[in-house]
């Protein structure tokens, strides 16, 4: 089993900066991916990025490229990721979900979920 805690969050105004955090520990050899997805109220979830463990290859939705930095740091017992978001919007405003999965699609796990709010 992979445990999968998330940090981070919180109330800005537009234009400035939050950094999420999620580390996932225990079976991580299981995992090779993590990513992040959002949920804004009455919106269907939305894959906002995402991060090859291995080699750290980022991958953006449209809507946050050149606004939301992600990366990996690793160590023997635990993966964790980070995003980097600037420059926010009121429409990022969302819960953020950390993600981490393996090529066995009986592996993903899921963060507990935190809240980003940008006030405009």
């Amino acid at each position: 089993q992979v445990q999968v805690v998330e940090s981070g969050g919180g109330l800005v105004q537009a234009g400035g900066s939050l950094r999420l955090s999620c580390t996932a520990s225990g079976r991580i050899f299981s995992i090779n991916a993590m990513g992040y997805y959002r949920q804004a109220p009455g919106k269907q979830r939305e894959l906002v990025a995402t991060i090859i463990i291995r080699d750290g290859t980022p991958d953006y939705v449209d809507s946050v490229k050149g606004r939301f930095t992600i990366s990996i740091s690793r160590d023997n017992a635990k993966r964790t990721m980070f995003l980097q978001m600037n420059n926010l919007k009121p429409e990022d405003t969302a819960v953020y979900y950390c993600l981490a999965w393996g090529p066995d699609p009986r592996y993903e796990f899921w963060g507990q979920g935190t809240q980003v709010t940008v006030s405009s």
